[in-house]
């Protein structure tokens, strides 16, 4: 008689710690961008705020990672030419320039946010 091919078990399959909230993404593009304060206290001309507000995700410090998107929850409020700035020089770069801590402003609007408030009191 010919053995049965064997069953190995299955390896833990994690359920997905990266949080989807499409409502929160709605919350934060109904925002103003989040360095059009700067411009005035910096004192600068040389960006203005321009096009629809976008939805960026903080990257640095966060549970994103090569190739994957962070947490909607680590997300902030920047118009298009604000968000493509931060892509083009990379997110310190863009905090050092407009003084601006992202990661704070994104978990204080999480924490602010009625999407987050609702998704934090159903997912415990």
């Amino acid at each position: 008689m010919i053995p049965r091919k064997r069953t190995r078990p299955k390896m833990g399959v994690r359920q997905s710690t990266v949080i989807r909230c499409p409502s929160h993404l709605k919350f934060i593009r109904s925002l103003e961008c989040s360095i059009k304060d700067r411009l005035a206290t910096l004192g600068t001309t040389a960006h203005e705020c321009s096009g629809s507000i976008e939805a960026a995700h903080v990257r640095t410090g966060t549970n994103g990672g090569t190739g994957m998107k962070p947490g909607d929850n680590w997300s902030l409020p920047l118009c298009q030419r604000g968000h493509r700035h931060q892509h083009q020089i990379g997110e310190s770069a863009f905090e050092t320039c407009w003084h601006i801590d992202m990661k704070a402003i994104a978990a204080e609007l999480w924490k602010r946010s009625p999407a987050g408030i609702k998704y934090r009191r159903d997912h415990p």
